[in-house]
């Protein structure tokens, strides 16, 4: 996730796993492991996060990044995007490129690091990457192999086939546009603070002494969106993490301000092409 994480390699035989809570946060300088400094193809580390909420503010590296999580609410930002890591996708961040990073709940992350020329086939812009139950598997273990692994022994080959199958994922369009407009990135804020609230465009132009009719013509230019299919971009992203954390659809769908199950199943349908269940199933198949 970036400069907080930097284990002195030759303290850690093998790629750190962390534990935390907001009880027990260490000081950065008290983790000493740099992704960065690792002279091997991949580097990776692993985490459990117990947390109200943590962010790692906006930084960049030299080496390409996968953030994939298991358990929890990680939001990342990037360029002139959010993703709410959905089940079964990872977020792809290429080198050089600045992010930052907000996990809440009981989080369990795994972040894998590549030398820019590993994978030279994925995208060098932000995305979010479907992840097979091999490949989440493969990325699982490279967080317990060694940090200088033997690139022509049984690791070597693993990350090898690791990296493969990383260049085989498809790319998902699951991505929440953020616009450089200020008065948007304040909206956005909300929606995701709140994201029951079901206010209108002409709604937001009132609490924000904004036209509505600029503030929908700035979004149009800068997401190609409608504001109506911005939210709903957000509300399936959101949907689909609590959904695969167990929570009902009625649950989701109150959550997100629909009057019932009824209306946020028909929502979803159009947008994806099929009934929650059904989508998050086909997901867990694949």
């Amino acid at each position: 996730m970036g400069p907080v994480h930097r284990i002195r390699i030759d303290h850690s035989p093998t790629m750190p796993f962390f534990r935390l809570n907001d009880g027990d946060l260490r000081p950065d300088d008290s983790i000493d492991f740099n992704p960065e400094d690792v002279p091997r193809p991949i580097a990776a580390f692993g985490g459990e996060i117990v947390t109200k909420g943590t962010e790692v503010a906006m930084h960049a590296h030299r080496k390409d990044e996968l953030v994939l999580s298991l358990r929890g609410v990680v939001r990342l930002e990037a360029g002139q995007g959010i993703w709410i890591v959905p089940p079964r996708c990872a977020v792809w961040i290429p080198g050089d490129v600045p992010h930052s990073v907000t996990v809440a709940g009981n989080v369990e992350v795994h972040c894998l690091f590549l030398e820019p020329d590993a994978a030279p086939t994925l995208p060098r812009q932000c995305c979010a990457l479907t992840i097979s139950p091999l490949l989440e598997r493969l990325l699982v273990h490279a967080t317990h192999m060694p940090a200088l692994y033997d690139v022509h022994g049984a690791d070597g080959r693993i990350a090898t086939v690791l990296l493969d199958q990383l260049s085989a994922a498809p790319v998902e369009e699951l991505r929440f546009p953020m616009p450089v407009d200020i008065r948007l990135r304040r909206i956005a804020s909300a929606m995701m603070e709140d994201p029951s609230d079901r206010a209108t465009i002409d709604d937001w132009g009132r609490r924000i002494a904004v036209a509505p009719r600029t503030l929908t013509r700035i979004l149009q230019r800068e997401t190609g969106m409608s504001f109506g299919r911005w939210r709903q971009q957000l509300h399936i992203l959101i949907a689909l993490q609590r959904l695969d954390q167990g929570a009902s659809v009625q649950a989701v769908a109150l959550d997100l301000g629909y009057e019932g199950a009824s209306a946020f199943v028909t929502m979803f349908r159009k947008a994806l092409g099929k009934p929650p269940a059904r989508y998050l199933a086909d997901r867990r198949a694949h």
